[in-house]
């Protein structure tokens, strides 16, 4: 594909951004970014006048990509040979000041038909607001281009993760997760506060809450799924839960088949890390045709309970149901329907409490190899 030479800037007394182009490919698209500064010589030439882009549209949003349209006067199509593409990610004004500001992208595509998917997981990021603005252009044989006046500002945002992304994450983990080490309760540990609010304002139920945004940011299940978080992780020496908890001195310990068996269904939900050697996988078991198993079966993938890497629930001769869960990460497993506190007993723990350990709102270490996959973080 042709790409203006680093001799020749591109740049408009309207453009929102200005700067230099790179010769980075990126299929029928060519991928520029700009420190900000004006280019010692002009690129553009004047010509009869192009048109400006109207009525931008975007649609089939992923994680990575988008397609892009907008209407033009027909009568100078065969005068465009090229589209300049100012993409930004919006500001966010409780952003921190002091952390590097992301480079805004300038993409110059061959004029093809139009609408034209522009995908790139290098300067798309999944759930990120972007704005977007459109010049067209014309190559002239010197190799300079004349261009149109920048179209209005639009903005959009990109989508989680799909099920393909999901299921990348998920064999990820699968290759880590480690020997399967038996099990028999579920454990939830939080401040004495807690458990008070519970028995006095909530009738002694767990009712779920909202996920927060700890894990990866793609994460179709953080800020939209409800659910009560539960641990299942044992001691290797005992084959008990440990004792120490970065969440709080009480514990309730509920047995393994009141949560998980036969009458509920299991999903993958993220694979992560927090910038240690500790990785963790979010797993969620939903009641057969409960709210949260209807929204998880449209969005993530389903585990079976008896035959998976992290999370089984087996039937033994004797007709007693066995559970296992792996060794090599951490799991985190959130049940979507409230939890009668009846249901277990609630102690205090004998160890720590490791608030360093807490995964609240954690976020991913996105220079991991072991988590990541080539899409946005």
């Amino acid at each position: 594909m042709e790409v203006p030479s680093l001799g020749h800037g591109i740049t408009s007394p309207m453009s929102p951004c200005e700067g230099m182009v790179s010769n980075l490919s990126l299929e029928s698209l060519e991928l520029c970014e700009r420190d900000g500064g004006k280019p010692e010589a002009s690129g553009t030439v004047e010509m009869e006048e192009l048109p400006v882009p109207q009525n931008i549209k975007i649609s089939n949003i992923t994680c990575d990509s988008f397609k892009i349209c907008w209407d033009m006067d027909p009568r100078a199509k065969d005068k465009i040979t090229h589209y300049f593409i100012d993409l930004n990610k919006k500001e966010n004004k409780n952003s921190n000041k002091f952390k590097h500001k992301d480079v805004p992208t300038k993409l110059v595509a061959k004029a093809v038909p139009l609408p034209m998917t522009v995908r790139g997981h290098w300067f798309l990021s999944p759930r990120t607001e972007y704005t977007v603005a459109v010049q067209t252009a014309s190559k002239q044989t010197d190799g300079d281009y004349a261009i149109s006046e920048w179209s209005d500002i639009i903005e959009f945002c990109t989508a989680d993760y799909s099920t393909v992304h999901l299921n990348q994450l998920l064999q990820k983990a699968e290759a880590i997760a480690g020997r399967m080490l038996k099990f028999s309760v579920f454990y939830r540990n939080q401040h004495k506060e807690y458990f008070d609010h519970v028995k006095e304002v909530q009738g002694g139920r767990l009712l779920p809450s909202v996920k927060d945004n700890s894990g990866s940011h793609g994460s179709p299940i953080s800020g939209k799924l409800e659910g009560i978080f539960f641990s299942c992780n044992t001691e290797f020496n005992t084959g008990q839960p440990p004792q120490d908890s970065p969440y709080g001195r009480l514990r309730l310990t509920v047995p393994a088949q009141a949560l998980f068996g036969p009458h509920t269904r299991l999903y993958f939900g993220d694979f992560y890390c927090m910038y240690t050697a500790y990785h963790y996988v979010i797993l969620v078991v939903a009641p057969r045709g409960s709210p949260g198993d209807v929204f998880c079966q449209e969005r993530l993938p389903e585990l079976d309970a008896a035959d998976n890497r992290f999370l089984t629930c087996v039937a033994t001769e004797d007709g007693q149901l066995e559970f296992r869960h792996a060794q090599d990460v951490i799991l985190e497993v959130i049940y979507t329907e409230p939890v009668e506190l009846a249901q277990g007993t609630v102690a205090e723990i004998s160890g720590h409490q490791l608030m360093s350990l807490s995964t609240v709102n954690a976020k991913k270490d996105p220079s991991c190899k072991t988590c990541n996959i080539s899409v946005g973080r």
